[in-house]
């Protein structure tokens, strides 16, 4: 199944076929003082950061082992969201290490006494059927930090070029 998923700053082109089979989801209304911008975060995608203005929203990812790093775009209606993405893996120059797809989040805040948004989601690769799930906690606190996210390999820390290493 693939692993791979991406969120861009920018929009990205929409996905090749066949589509994905995504569930069929209503779009409602976003609960009420919630807002798509935030930091959300996954055990295997690490923290997406998503910025939502004027029905559109972008976001971008390191995954928690640092190998690869996402960017998505999309359009959001009341609590759904629909994007394409891009994820690369650090330090490949070959297409092999680039993936694409498209994806679904429905946002939801579960009844309790102290609630804490989530995104249930859907992805797939382009040139794929199958779907995976990804799911993301919103996290409370954190404003989203969209330059935080690059293509720099977060393992590799600049040495002093004033020295022999």
């Amino acid at each position: 199944m693939a692993v791979a998923l991406a969120a861009s700053g920018g929009a990205l082109a929409a996905c090749g076929s066949p589509e994905a089979k995504f569930a069929s989801v209503k779009a409602g209304p976003m609960p009420a003082g919630e807002t798509w911008t935030g930091v959300y975060y996954n055990p295997v995608y690490g923290y997406l950061n998503i910025v939502e203005s004027s029905g559109s929203l972008v976001g971008k990812w390191r995954r928690t082992d640092s190998s690869h790093w996402g960017e998505m775009s999309g359009t959001v209606d009341g609590n759904v969201a629909h994007f394409s993405w891009k994820e690369r893996r650090y330090g490949s120059l070959d297409p092999s290490g680039e993936a694409q797809g498209s994806g679904m989040f429905v946002y939801k805040l579960p009844a309790s006494e102290h609630p804490i948004a989530e995104l249930d989601g859907q992805y797939a690769l382009a040139a794929s059927s199958d779907v995976g799930v990804w799911h993301c906690v919103k996290q409370e606190g954190m404003k989203p930090d969209l330059n935080a996210v690059t293509g720099d390999n977060p393992g590799l820390e600049p040495g002093s070029h004033d020295k022999w290493e």
